[in-house]
């Protein structure tokens, strides 16, 4: 009988070994679901604390908690196998976006308009025609969105001229939305069972932000890394903003995502879209020169222009013919409103640390018509998106707006595009409306480390692609 060698191994060490090397790449993906349901839970609580009037700065922490947990699931899913990472980002997608749900909207009440127009809509009458204070429509009222007189004590109520109240904000202005945020609204409203209130636009908002992550899911099998899909599906403002406060914004996010996608192979689909997304909300227009990157011929850049405006006016029309009102709304008295025009409040912070305030808005169209002409110019025709960015991030971090959900856009781009530290513009945003409630200096503040990480992270990227290369060999 021969006798085994001492160093031969063992069946049982060579199992042991085998069950090793399968459980070693498990433990990314095991990690990474630990983290995503850690993230699910700290989501669910953020948008069940009351805290925007009372305690901004305990709301902030919730926000700080939750960005640190989504940056640590992100960073661990690098590690995850790579059959492993769409079903990841799918299901970590769907359970974060259902923790929005957990809760009425508690940093936003304009989801309480989009119900409002689409109840005018759906009894005839065109939503830019009359104010919610109007009594003229006194008879579309109901107690959840104009509470009895006696229930008008909370912060977010806002009050009317007969000495009541309604859960919609300026009530006495005109509808601000375009008309194709208009018919989602109209078709919320006729899908919608009685009495679901808030619950059917947030539930919308869900299935439009999982409809975007499978959409990018599909982009970036083919044209990067499906890991990236992550950066929107997990990303604390997506629950937040586009599901528990439902805004329209993730419906232009997605036609955004799907133009830039088309106007690689098909331009005049890719430019239809385009302005479809921005009668959504007017936001996507910015968006129109990375969808030019690298054209060189005037037709091509009028097959993408032309069905974009086409679009954008087919849609626009029936409302006109329709309207007493201008169907530009309160567009121009909220641009007065949030500081645009003359720089007061907050905005253009990050230039008028450096020019006077007057210098603010020609400095702001100059910056963004260099930024604009450089991308159309030297962007890459085959990543629309990377041009999208930084002209989209570069606005953001002119303007310095006040409002959250508007970087729902930015984070779907950072989705496609990778560079990560864009982020911080959309973590700057949340800043800039919540945590500035108790520290009037942090929106402002945010934007400047938003700025300076995006300008660390063009100098660290820039350093990688000029490194030596390796050398040729010749046969």
């Amino acid at each position: 009988m021969t006798e085994p060698r001492p160093d031969a191994p063992t069946t049982n060490s060579a199992a042991t070994a085998a069950t090793c090397r399968t459980a070693r790449p498990l433990r990314p993906t095991v990690a990474t679901a630990v983290l995503l349901a850690a993230l699910t839970a700290a989501l669910a609580a953020t948008v069940r604390k009351d805290g925007y009037f009372t305690d901004p700065a305990g709301l902030s922490w919730w926000y700080a908690a939750c960005w640190t947990l989504f940056g640590a699931a992100v960073r661990t899913l690098r590690r995850a196998p790579a059959r492993h990472a769409a079903a990841l980002v799918l299901a970590g997608g769907i359970a974060v976006a259902a923790a929005g749900l957990a809760e009425a909207p508690r940093t936003s009440t304009d989801s309480f308009r989009y119900a409002w127009d689409g109840r005018v809509q759906a009894a005839g009458i065109s939503p830019y025609d009359h104010a919610p204070a109007d009594p003229a429509l006194a008879a579309l009222r109901d107690d959840w969105l104009f509470p009895p007189a006696g229930a008008c004590g909370p912060p977010d109520l806002a009050p009317l001229p007969d000495a009541g109240c309604t859960r919609i904000n300026r009530p006495q202005v005109h509808t601000i939305y375009p008309p194709a945020g208009e018919a989602y609204f109209l078709l919320v409203h006729a899908l919608s069972p009685d009495g679901v209130r808030h619950k059917a636009l947030q539930a919308g908002g869900a299935v439009l932000a999982v409809a975007t992550t499978l959409l990018l899911l599909r982009i970036l099998r083919r044209r990067g890394d499906p890991r990236n899909a992550a950066w929107w599906a997990w990303c604390p403002a997506v629950p937040v903003e586009a599901v528990n406060n439902a805004h329209a914004d993730v419906l232009a996010v997605l036609l955004s995502v799907a133009a830039l996608a088309l106007t690689l192979r098909h331009r005049v689909a890719g430019g239809a879209l385009l302005g479809l997304a921005t009668a959504v909300k007017l936001l996507p227009a910015v968006l129109l020169p990375g969808a030019l990157s690298g054209v060189r011929r005037p037709r091509d850049a009028a097959a993408t222009l032309l069905p974009a405006a086409a679009v954008l006016a087919a849609l626009y029309l029936p409302y006109v013919l329709l309207s007493r009102s201008s169907v530009l709304g309160y567009l121009g008295g909220y641009a007065e409103e949030e500081g645009y025009r003359d720089a007061s409040g907050h905005r253009y912070a990050l230039l008028r640390l450096v020019l006077p305030d007057s210098w603010a808005l020609p400095a702001v169209l100059a910056g963004m018509a260099a930024v604009s002409l450089y991308v159309i110019r030297r962007g890459d025709p085959e990543r629309p998106w990377a041009g999208a960015l930084t002209v989209t991030g570069t606005v953001f971090l002119l303007t310095t707006p006040g409002y959250s959900w508007y970087a729902l856009l930015l984070v779907a781009l950072v989705a496609l595009d990778g560079r990560w530290e864009w982020l911080g513009v959309a973590v700057a945003g949340a800043a800039a409306y919540v945590t500035a409630r108790a520290a009037p200096d942090a929106g402002t503040l945010a934007y400047a480390a938003a700025a300076l990480a995006v300008l660390a992270g063009h100098a660290v990227r820039a350093r990688r692609n000029a490194g030596p290369r390796p050398p040729t060999i010749q046969v």
